[in-house]
């Protein structure tokens, strides 16, 4: 039983705080810089824009317009795929007036993935820019994101996302605040080290001769499509000066499901693109470490209070920690169902953890049990983001 217990603490340790700190070294001691330079006038490379759009009509129009008054030297095209949609979204694809505009309607609703694949096939310019309809794109991030191709090695590069927390909850702030810092954190150090194994899938860019047709019915295309450009020997970056605006669910219930649709698009990921889990993939250690061991954590959160309490039976120490988790873990429940809002204050992180764990035990019973295509799972919450964090973030860095 001390061995289920010093195995399960060290993985849990080694997963929140160890890897972290490994990657952080790595990225210090072995730094992998790359070139970044602005193109000469009429020199760059021509960007296609794709964005696959879901009854979206309430935000498409200003959003068409907000791509279409970026930097026309850089867009050659803008392909908005709507992917079954039964609103609007289709009338006003056909009646968009720009020469720049490609729209495809698609009459069957096949997901995200299908969408993109088919925006992907039309795509004329060097680089595919792959946006969502939520986001807002801050001036001169496409002039940023681009200049990181002037490095050969670079396949992929992602911007730098910037959420926008205004009326959320204690508890979604935290997963968008705190967890979100620390996640980026962690991603910049994989970028400096090598290549991070998912970037986020509403601002990122990939060469067109190294863009892959994702596997029909994928959920995280976003994290498929830039392992698929490391598979092929170049790298994934990161890009802190692209900045791209977003918000994500106000409420813990809306992050709750959220993070199910993407923990089960981790196991999805795995089945559909095992190649992952081989040498042929030179990030493995990084995505065990930094992915897939997040998907265990939970079922060891559990056996270190079940062991602890256990060995506390004839052991003080591990009494009082059995103790400390429960504690933990009840303050952490309790924060979420009951509205006092010192309480929220203080226990926003342990119920942010306790959330994303959650979602991952339902992540894997989502995966496993959904009758019919998983990406049926999700649906896009349509929130724009707000342009005023954009002067907030460059004055913050």
């Amino acid at each position: 039983m001390k061995s289920i217990f010093w195995i399960s603490l060290a993985v849990v340790l080694y997963t929140y705080a160890g890897y972290p700190i490994l990657i952080a070294a790595l990225a210090r001691l072995y730094p992998r810089p790359w070139l970044r330079a602005r193109w000469p006038a009429n020199t760059q490379p021509p960007i296609s824009i794709i964005m696959a759009v879901h009854n979206g009509a309430a935000m498409l129009p200003a959003k068409i317009d907000h791509l279409l008054a970026l930097d026309p030297t850089l867009v050659r095209e803008l392909i908005v795929v709507s992917d079954g949609s039964t609103d609007a979204t289709p009338n006003i694809l056909r009646n968009a007036a720009s020469p720049r505009m490609i729209p495809i309607v698609l009459d069957q609703h096949a997901g995200k993935a299908e969408a993109v694949n088919q925006g992907i096939a039309a795509a004329q310019g060097d680089i595919l820019l792959f946006v969502d309809i939520r986001p807002r794109i801050a001036p001169g991030a496409l002039t940023e994101l681009l200049s990181n191709f002037a490095d050969p090695t670079v396949g992929c590069v992602a911007g730098e996302l910037v959420l926008d927390t205004v009326g959320h909850d204690a508890t979604a702030a935290a997963v968008s605040g705190l967890y979100w810092r620390y996640e980026q954190g962690i991603r910049n150090c994989e970028a400096e080290f090598d290549s991070p194994v998912g970037v986020y899938g509403g601002f990122y860019a990939v060469r067109r001769t190294l863009a892959t047709r994702a596997p029909k019915g994928i959920i995280l295309d976003d994290m498929f499509q830039p392992l698929s450009v490391i598979g092929q020997g170049y790298r994934s970056v990161l890009d802190r000066t692209a900045i791209v605006v977003d918000r994500w669910p106000a409420k813990a219930a809306g992050e709750f499901d959220r993070k199910v649709r993407t923990l089960a698009g981790n196991f999805q990921l795995i089945g559909l693109a095992p190649w992952i889990l081989t040498p042929r993939n030179r990030v493995l250690l990084q995505l065990v470490s930094h992915k897939l061991l997040r998907l265990v954590v939970p079922y060891l959160f559990l056996l270190l209070i079940m062991s602890s309490a256990f060995l506390g039976l004839h052991s003080i120490p591990f009494a009082t920690f059995a103790i400390a988790q429960t504690a933990f873990w009840l303050m952490a429940a309790a924060a979420l169902k009951i509205r006092i809002p010192i309480l929220h204050r203080i226990a926003s992180p342990a119920s942010a953890l306790l959330v994303l764990n959650a979602a991952a035990v339902a992540g894997l019973y989502t995966y496993l049990f959904t009758r019919g295509p998983l990406w049926k799972i999700w649906l896009p919450t349509l929130v724009p983001a707000d342009n005023h964090l954009f002067s907030q973030k460059h004055t913050q860095s």
